[in-house]
């Protein structure tokens, strides 16, 4: 079982070091492509690579059965286990009921320092997805509660921009 320590530790030593430019769309399905970089933890510079794509279907309207809700599609029980710490501590976050998928998943494992990886990643992000696209830092271990950790941090700067539009069209 996941402990919260555990949880703390993959929260904490996570770090977005190249955030998309855009943000999710409020009546819309938003994609974002990540690379997630992790050192493993019995190893020195042997690094995983896991790159892929989060899709953050489109908000619902606030009702009775989707308050406080995050739907996971796609994630462990690490993931689903970090979910639930949100949705006890941060309900009016997730009160538009987000629906989140991970797909595309891949994985490679290199053998280099974790800030030369970081950088080539970084570098190799192609011109045609950077707005779209995500470099994180990671640990092996949690990684899916650190790819999550991301997309809560993309809910939250889209949040204002996504309300405002909600009240524009008189929804709110």
């Amino acid at each position: 079982m996941y402990s919260e320590d555990d949880l703390q530790y993959a929260l904490e030593n996570t770090k977005v070091i190249v955030s998309p430019e855009r943000r999710i769309q409020t009546f819309g399905a938003t994609s974002f492509h990540f690379y997630l970089v992790t050192e493993l933890m019995d190893t020195t510079n042997e690094i995983r690579i896991r790159d892929g794509r989060i899709q953050a279907d489109r908000p619902q309207i606030l009702t009775a059965e989707n308050v406080a809700k995050l739907t996971l599609e796609g994630f462990g029980e690490k993931a689903q286990k970090f979910a639930e710490l949100l949705r006890l501590r941060h309900a009016a976050l997730l009160s538009y009921g987000f629906q989140i998928r991970k797909d595309d998943l891949s994985e490679n494992l290199v053998h280099d320092s974790v800030q030369a990886v970081l950088d080539r990643v970084t570098n190799q992000v192609p011109e045609s997805l950077r707005s779209t696209s995500a470099v994180i830092h990671g640990v092996d271990e949690g990684w899916e509660v650190c790819l999550l950790k991301f997309t809560v941090e993309m809910i939250q700067h889209s949040a204002s921009r996504n309300i405002q539009d909600f009240r524009r069209k008189g929804l709110l």
